[in-house]
């Protein structure tokens, strides 16, 4: 992987991302801009989440507020991985306390008409946005992100969140021509959204898979897996650090490891040590502290984050982050001593 120039080349995320030495262990966190922060709830006050991701000048100082305030090593974009699908005219909706809801779900061929490709064009906020966040972070990196094919595809068949993908699954299995179709328009679709990130300044992508855990191996390889590749693929050129995550995915690591990131992020349910086994060699794994520890005393998080540090020592590289995003009721000063802790404690 060539290191793209700029002034966040060498700082100690990138370099961990590209397996080399650094500092000290780098640390983010997923969701580390939101609902935590008090500074966040007063200025998305009466904002629809669709709406502030539309707003550069929201997206900037929501993408920022974490890094001022925490002393993270990358900033991540604030944004919601249904934004491509609104900018093509998908009619959907984030409703509060569940999630994207899509007004006419996918079932049939003919329901891919809603699907065009993304134009640059479409999404010109987002580049807006990431370019005054580059000027504004300096040698801060700033992380941009996309939800993988699968995922997004379980939105739109299931029509919203679903705890069983029974609709997605019964595409899948049974309607396997209409099903590559749906997840190969996904590809294109989300490999421009990180195009237009990187092209605007990102430092590196991350792919969110949240719902393939649902998923066995044998299926995920099968149906899943080549959408995904042809993402990573797709962005490949550009020599940014490309991140695949997903929540539920132990079973899945090896597979994941394959399809083409150059990190793969590890929820909390396997050990480091363990997940680096089955990813293999090459990769740098980020991860991968359970969110509810942050509500236990400050010497009971330290220490398990301290085991975390303990279990990637013997890594080629290695990002410090939640196994998934940080939850919406956390103390913000228990996420403060965590990025201390781990600064301090890594210090090379």
């Amino acid at each position: 992987m060539t290191a793209p120039a700029g002034p966040a080349a060498d700082s100690a995320f990138l370099r961990a991302c590209r397996r080399e030495p650094v500092p000290h262990t780098p640390v983010w966190f997923m969701r580390q801009a939101g609902r935590s922060l008090p500074e966040y709830r007063r200025l998305r006050e009466g904002i629809g989440m669709l709406d502030s991701c539309r707003r550069p000048d929201l997206v900037t100082e929501i993408t920022l507020q974490p890094v001022r305030r925490h002393g993270v090593d990358a900033a991540i974009l604030f944004s919601d991985i249904v934004v491509p699908l609104k900018a093509i005219g998908v009619d959907l909706d984030i409703k509060p306390g569940v999630g994207p809801v899509v007004a006419q779900p996918i079932r049939s061929r003919a329901d891919l008409a809603q699907l065009r490709p993304l134009e640059p064009d479409d999404v010109p906020y987002v580049a807006e946005a990431v370019g005054r966040l580059t000027a504004e972070l300096g040698a801060t990196p700033l992380i941009g992100f996309a939800g993988a094919p699968f995922t997004l595809a379980s939105y739109l068949v299931e029509g919203g969140p679903s705890r069983n993908h029974e609709h997605t699954k019964a595409m899948m299995y049974g309607a396997p021509e209409l099903w590559a179709e749906l997840v190969g328009r996904l590809a294109g679709i989300t490999a421009a959204f990180l195009r237009v990130q990187i092209e605007a300044g990102a430092s590196a992508v991350q792919l969110f898979d949240s719902w393939a855990g649902a998923l066995a191996p044998a299926d995920y390889r099968r149906a899943v897996l080549p959408a995904s590749a042809e993402v990573f693929a797709a962005v490949a050129e550009y020599g940014v650090p490309r991140i695949h995550f997903g929540v539920g995915t132990g079973e899945l690591l090896t597979a994941m490891g394959e399809a083409g990131a150059d990190v793969v992020g590890v929820d909390w349910r396997v050990p480091l040590d363990e997940a680096v086994r089955r990813v293999g060699p090459g990769k740098a794994l980020q991860g991968n502290l359970d969110p509810a520890v942050l509500f236990a005393p400050r010497e009971a998080m330290e220490a398990k984050a301290g085991e975390v540090l303990e279990a990637a020592a013997g890594l080629e590289g290695h990002v410090f982050n939640l196994g998934h995003g940080v939850l919406p009721t956390t103390d913000p000063d228990a996420l403060t001593r965590l990025v201390e802790y781990v600064h301090e404690s890594s210090a090379r």
